[in-house]
């Protein structure tokens, strides 16, 4: 059974599936999806819909995304938060519109449901975006870093390739995992990306929010695999900026 990470889909249903196709993905995988499902292309209520279906047949883990926390406070309140908006949250307004009030409840279910953190066997760590506990994440005072954070990418990046785990000056809050693997922050806006890895931290965000691809990884092989540009599947469609 292969482990594939799925990096931010954010509404790129179309790309999803290309995706699914070039990876050869099976009901024998574990799929691990970061989050951030929604905001950004037209195809929100979709491409939760397709998740939703997909949780049924399929072994999926789905990590909650700070977009899909602020999805579903607009929908149990009605607030329209101008930077929501502004972040690709007008599009998904939009999609879940289109469909009416009386088909949400799957999808507040779904987002209520999300997990902050996935931790496997093999002492993985899954999350969206971050800590910041020198513990780790079991001491984390807020969990909403657990999808809004971006120091961790930040420190991982910051160190040298030739920093090994046994110097003192190695993080701690980094030594409790074998590895670590986030999305949240996108490794290009302009165009191709591919999965980076920085001391034990693997970031799969590519960019689809945006003019990049959307990519699936294979957690053991670091084999992956990569969607066209997600914006070419939505051409009269903005996306993020």
């Amino acid at each position: 059974m292969r482990k594939l990470v799925i990096g931010d889909v954010h509404s790129g249903l179309k790309a999803l599936e290309q995706l699914f196709g070039r990876a050869k993905v099976t009901k024998d995988d574990h799929l691990i999806f970061l989050g951030d499902y929604v905001d950004s292309w037209s195809d929100a209520f979709e491409t939760v819909e397709f998740l939703i279906t997909l949780g049924n047949t399929h072994h999926c883990t789905f990590i909650r995304g700070n977009h899909d926390e602020l999805c579903r406070e607009w929908m149990l309140t009605g607030q329209e938060k101008p930077q929501w908006l502004a972040h690709g949250g007008r599009a998904t307004r939009d999609s879940y519109a289109r469909v009416g009030k009386e088909r949400w409840e799957a999808h507040l279910e779904f987002y209520r449901n999300l997990e902050n953190t996935f931790l496997d066997y093999e002492n993985r760590l899954f999350l969206h975006a971050g800590f910041t506990n020198l513990k780790g994440i079991d001491y984390e005072y807020f969990e909403q870093l657990f999808y809004w954070d971006r120091t961790l990418w930040e420190l991982a990046k910051s160190l040298s390739p030739d920093l090994s785990l046994e110097n003192p000056n190695y993080p701690e809050r980094l030594k409790h995992y074998k590895e670590i693997f986030i999305g949240h922050t996108p490794l290009s806006k302009t165009g191709h990306a591919e999965p980076t890895n920085h001391a034990n931290v693997w970031n799969v965000d590519t960019g689809a929010a945006f003019k990049g691809p959307l990519t699936m990884m294979d957690v053991e092989t670091k084999e992956y695999w990569q969607s066209d540009p997600v914006h070419t599947f939505y051409p009269n469609e903005n996306g993020r900026n």
